[in-house]
């Protein structure tokens, strides 16, 4: 056990650490701990499970104090993620370590995910009219967007027969979403000398985001039994993050290392599942898309955890594979996945957490563990 990171991750261009929940706060602060000992270490850039298009706020903020960390939290982040604590200490001590290097040496930050909600795809309208401004170009959108409500209500996710995906309006805007797209590379040397590169990479995210999120739409859209349509939903999202952790490590490539966080069942090797009463879903997440198509170094280090009292979770049974680490974890560790061979998977969960299995550390090259939320928020300091 040990609590250094570089101990036991492998030199890798991209570190995938993952959680079991979103709701116990102590990962986002052992996150921020270990991100700056990483930094020290030549990483150069963080991505979050957030919104791309929305996480370039952040960025203008850390890299260029654009605006006001509390606009960068605001705005910055989707799934309410801008609400956490330690995301914003993440963002404060990003801004902090940059204002004192050259820009060659800044810590970027970047989202990976796609601009939806859960039960809630917005209108493609902010990203389309950001890139036809950008452009100049002249097209007409208003009466193919039509009103947001039409896109963005929770009956457009849940009932194809609501969704607003496969209509002649959405086809008509997939096409000038592509062809902005297009355009934006078309003239590219000409859009770079007049603006910057900065705004030149800002428009091709927001044309992206834009086809993104029709995709997404055609994709509710589609009739199929709710159970598939949710692994459907799940499938094209986490392809979407994982085409945005190449083009992150594209960027990043000649800068170092990027830290990726995430809930593990984006970040796993292995396809993803979720069980619930009323379906069985199975799909290729982020990590396993990743891993399998793109050549750089990939390091996967799953979350789990022992006993939360935000996520509502007492001492694993030791038995589990919770169990087994929590013997050996004071507070929370980091460990090569070994000696774990015929645990348990944990049972007494919430729907909140989602507990460590076979397969999960199998494929890992080394284990987060923190036996006690609260404890180690205590220990790393808050």
């Amino acid at each position: 056990m040990t609590q250094e990171i570089h101990d036991l991750v492998p030199a890798s261009d991209l570190v995938a650490l993952g959680e079991p929940t979103h709701r116990e706060p102590a990962f986002g602060v052992v996150r921020n701990h270990l991100f700056a000992r990483l930094v020290e270490r030549g990483f150069r850039s963080i991505a979050l499970e957030t919104d791309r298009v929305a996480a370039l706020a952040v960025q203008a903020y850390v890299t260029h104090g654009a605006g006001s960390l509390d606009a960068a939290m605001t705005t910055g982040f989707t799934h309410g993620f801008g609400e956490l604590a330690a995301n914003r200490r993440l963002v404060t001590w990003i801004h902090h370590h940059n204002a004192s290097r050259p820009a060659e040496d800044h810590v970027h930050f970047y989202g990976f995910d796609v601009p939806t909600e859960m039960m809630s795809y917005p209108s493609p309208r902010t990203c389309l009219e950001y890139v036809r401004d950008y452009l100049g170009a002249r097209v007409e959108l208003t009466g193919l967007l039509g009103d947001d409500d039409r896109w963005g209500r929770t009956e457009a996710v849940l009932d194809p027969r609501a969704s607003i995906g496969a209509t002649a309006d959405a086809h008509a805007l997939h096409s000038i979403a592509d062809d902005l797209l297009t355009s934006l590379h078309a003239r590219a040397p000409e859009l770079v000398a007049t603006t910057s590169l900065t705004r030149w990479r800002a428009a091709k995210v927001h044309a992206t985001a834009a086809l993104d999120l029709l995709r997404m739409h055609r994709q509710a859209a589609k009739p199929a039994d709710p159970s598939l349509r949710l692994e459907g939903l799940s499938a094209v999202r986490d392809a979407i993050m994982a085409r945005h952790l190449v083009d992150i490590r594209t960027l990043e490539a000649r800068r170092g290392p990027t830290l990726v966080f995430a809930h593990n069942r984006h970040l796993q090797r292995h396809p993803s599942t979720w069980t619930t009463e009323d379906a069985a879903m199975r799909w290729s997440g982020a990590g396993a898309i990743v891993t399998t198509v793109w050549d750089g170094g990939y390091t996967f280090v799953p979350g789990s955890l022992g006993s939360s009292s935000e996520v509502g979770l007492v001492e694993p049974a030791p038995h589990t594979f919770e169990g087994r680490l929590r013997s050996a974890t004071t507070p929370w560790s980091l460990t090569k996945p070994t000696n774990l061979d015929g645990a348990d998977v944990r049972t007494d969960t919430t729907p909140d957490y989602f507990p460590l299995d076979q397969q999960t550390v199998d494929a890992a090259d080394a284990l987060l563990h923190i036996s006690d939320g609260a404890a180690a928020v205590a220990e790393v300091g808050a």
